[in-house]
């Protein structure tokens, strides 16, 4: 892994965990904490639009306990990007796709969410397929292109043409 990679790796994992810690951490500490204090999830309704779809802003507390468990999977996804383990990096990358699908239905919540899960996930994308080459050369039409493969254990290469079928 080259220099620029791992600092792909580390910047979505920075990012990662701040959307992990600050932004569905702290929601999931702030449940608990009006959930003892047994403050009524009416009150809360009243007086904060959180979320623009009536069904999540009446379930709000249940969305709260909800960002706990995204908070520990971004978390732990995070951890294994910086401890440069592959199952941080495909956790990682389904927390990413996960909330930006469900980011429309947490407006305007989930813009943030969106906006931190997206560059984490170009990071990610960069630093996993940024350094490959183009899958077949640019200029030439599908019906005559050719296809290079190795033979591992003779180290020989063998040319296919592919030709339409007429």
């Amino acid at each position: 892994m080259d220099i620029t990679q791992r600092r792909q790796y580390r910047s979505a994992a920075g990012l990662l965990l701040v959307q992990g810690v600050l932004m569905e951490g702290v929601v999931f500490i702030g449940a608990l904490v009006l959930i003892v204090m047994k403050i009524p999830q009416t009150s809360i309704v009243e007086h904060a639009d959180v979320f623009a779809l009536p069904y999540l802003q009446d379930n709000l507390y249940l969305m709260m306990v909800m960002s706990g468990v995204f908070a520990v999977l971004r978390i732990f996804g995070a951890v294994g990007l910086l401890r440069n383990r592959l199952w941080g990096l495909g956790l990682s990358l389904v927390n990413c796709m996960v909330t930006l699908t469900l980011m429309i239905f947490l407006l305007p919540a989930g813009i943030l969410d969106g906006l931190l899960s997206g560059a984490a996930l170009v990071l990610l994308l960069f630093a996993r397929l940024g350094q490959k080459r183009e899958i077949y050369r640019p200029g030439i039409p599908a019906t005559d292109r050719e296809i290079r493969r190795g033979d591992a254990a003779s180290g020989v290469s063998q040319h296919v043409r592919l030709t339409k079928a007429s």
